[in-house]
C-alpha cells in the first residue's frame, strides 16, 4: 500500500498499492448490499477516478510497468470483491 484517500484538484483516490511491477489506483464502494455495489461507479464517478490517476501516475510510478483502476466493493456479510483493471480507455 502506498497511500490512502489522495486528493487532487480533479477527484480522489482511495488506495494507491503495488504489487510487483503493477501500480494500482482503487476505487472502494461500501454500499449495503450487493446490487447497490454493482451500481455505485457509474462512468462519471469513474471519470474521475481516472483523472485523478492521471494526475498521480508521475507520483508513483517507480518501478512499475502496468498502470491499472481497479474498484474494491464491500458490503456486509461478504467478502470484498476485488474487480481489476476496470478502466479500458
Amino acid at each position: 500500500m502506498l497511500a490512502q484517500r489522495v486528493r487532487t484538484p480533479v477527484g480522489e483516490v482511495d488506495l494507491v498499492a503495488r504489487r510487483g511491477k503493477v501500480l494500482a489506483f482503487i476505487e472502494v464502494k461500501a454500499r449495503a448490499t450487493r446490487e447497490a455495489a454493482d451500481h455505485s461507479l457509474d462512468l462519471r464517478r469513474l471519470s474521475r477516478v481516472v483523472a485523478a490517476s492521471e494526475l498521480l501516475i508521475p507520483r508513483f510510478l517507480g518501478a512499475a510497468e502496468d498502470v491499472r483502476i481497479d474498484v474494491i466493493h464491500i458490503v456486509p456479510g461478504q467478502l470484498p470483491r476485488h474487480l481489476e483493471d476496470v478502466w479500458q480507455g
